[in-house]
């Protein structure tokens, strides 16, 4: 079952996400870092993500320092998600900001991939 984002609150979508990587552990078994999104718009907000041992843990609110830290609109995080958007892309023309590791945040869109959300 495919989820329709757009209908969705974040709080709702980082219950899935968190839900989601942790039922299916065998794509983040050998990650071991940490993200955080400020997300602009409406119900934007900061969130996190951190992945260790096999193990996902979503964070609402500040989630502190984390290797990797990316900046978007909630528009477009959404279609992250949904394998709509190219980080590459988005990266060059200034709608994803990232701070801290690059090779995580482009690892992000592949690991996201591998998931149906």
């Amino acid at each position: 079952m495919t989820l329709n984002f757009d209908e969705m609150e974040m709080t709702a979508i980082w219950n899935e996400i968190n839900s989601k990587l942790n039922e299916e552990p065998g794509p983040i078994e050998e990650i071991h870092t940490s993200y955080s999104f400020d997300l602009s718009g409406d119900d934007g907000g900061l969130f996190g993500l951190r992945i260790a041992d096999g193990k996902a843990e979503t964070l609402i609110g500040d989630p502190g320092e984390v290797d990797c830290a990316l900046s978007m609109s909630v528009k477009d995080f959404k279609k992250l998600l949904a394998g709509n958007l190219n980080s590459t892309a988005s990266y060059m023309l200034g709608k994803l900001k990232v701070k801290g590791n690059l090779g995580h945040a482009l690892k992000l869109e592949s690991l996201l991939k591998k998931y149906t959300f």
